[in-house]
């Protein structure tokens, strides 16, 4: 099978489990421990603390450490809500976030005494800034806009959103789940001051991920115990998992430039291929601020299911992967204003570090001569 689902998640690089391997084995300490075994995994702990932080441009104090994008997104967005003294409040984020971050919100609508503005997105899936800046009142405590979308691929103006919080004095927080290792962020210039990553989105093992959290922030804990990671996410810490975060993060600030370019041109090839031979295909997303490997289109005529199960022998999706099991319309697409026909027959490329030339023209092939076989049925 030739794998074209780098959104859902990545395969596990063989440096990052190369990592991963003593951690796993001989040394097994627990990093609380003050032992020779304990302080081994307190100095991996540390070493890859310092590596995550590299990547962002931060302070290693401030990477906290979770079990993946989903928790980061519930900490920074609970976490901060919860923390005042004062219940309830503001919030805003747009119809488009992922369900770690559209879940966090409705409960807090729903159970918490906040209430939330809706914003809308273009035809692209971008923010309206002005939008934005209109939504902001005097009680607003946050904004939540993701960085790149899971679906679409489309780019936030990240720095025009921290620029316009920060000049408000307002907490912004985004879910870079999908962009980190794959575009360049720099937290300080664009004024983010809470950012959630997922390890399995950049080549790093499941089950791990962080949480950024400006200095001078103060979170509430939504898991109690032993006070870990600055008594904002107690746990024993999974140890493999954040070395092998760590080293995949250094990966991907090494060869991020190179990749990217990379990647963006595969991406293309199949993107042009694809419009030069069939009819009927509208690409969704932005055109020009997307991330470099995703490809998200519709083909008139078909059912997204129905051509993701002709083509099996590709892993491609069809909508996101977390809510692949159900049929109904992606609602991310619907928020672009794509008809629920259309967005039925939306199929998600998602290309990769370890795809090749050959393999973007044989799924292009692929494609193209299955999507004629099935108009024709139909």
């Amino acid at each position: 099978m030739i794998y074209f689902d780098y959104n859902a998640t990545t395969p596990l690089c063989d440096e990052a489990r190369d990592a991963m391997l003593p951690y796993l084995g001989r040394h097994f300490g627990n990093p609380s421990s003050v032992h020779t075994a304990g302080r081994e995994a307190r100095a991996a702990i540390d070493d890859a603390r310092d590596k995550v932080s590299s990547l962002l441009h931060v302070k290693p104090n401030e990477i906290i450490f979770t079990s993946g994008g989903t928790e980061s997104c519930n900490l920074a967005v609970l976490g901060l809500a919860k923390c005042s003294s004062s219940p309830g409040g503001h919030v805003i984020s747009n119809k488009a976030e992922h369900h770690a971050v559209l879940n966090a919100f409705e409960y807090l609508e729903g159970r918490e005494n906040f209430e939330v503005t809706w914003l809308d997105v273009s035809q692209d899936g971008v923010v309206d800034l002005e939008q934005l800046a209109r939504a902001i009142r005097p009680e607003t405590r946050l904004v939540s806009i993701m960085a790149a979308n899971n679906e679409t691929g489309t780019l936030q103006p990240i720095a025009e959103i921290g620029k316009l919080c920060r000049e408000r004095d307002i907490i912004f927080h985004t879910d870079a789940a999908q962009a980190v290792g794959k575009i360049s962020l720099s937290v300080r210039e664009q004024n983010i001051d809470l950012l959630s990553i997922c390890g399995h989105k950049l080549y790093a093992p499941k089950g791990v991920g962080a949480l950024y959290v400006r200095s001078g922030i103060n979170l509430a804990a939504q898991i109690d115990g032993g006070g870990h990671e600055h008594g904002m996410r107690s746990g024993t810490l999974n140890v493999p998992g954040i070395v092998g975060l760590g080293k995949a993060c250094d990966i991907c600030r090494e060869g991020m430039p190179q990749e990217s370019a990379r990647i963006s041109a595969l991406r293309n090839r199949l993107r042009d291929k694809i419009l030069d031979s069939l009819d009927g295909v509208s690409l969704n997303g932005s055109t020009d601020h997307r991330l470099p490997g995703n490809l998200n289109m519709s083909f008139a005529g078909v059912q997204g299911e129905e051509l993701l199960t002709a083509l099996d022998d590709i892993a491609v999706s069809s909508g996101a992967a977390c809510t692949s099991a159900h049929i109904e319309p992606s609602y991310v697409l619907k928020a672009l204003g794509i008809s629920d026909e259309l967005a039925q027959a939306s199929l998600r490329f998602g290309i990769g570090r370890f795809n090749t030339e050959a393999e973007v023209d044989y799924v292009a092939g692929r494609v193209i001569e299955t999507l004629k076989q099935l108009r024709e049925l139909g």
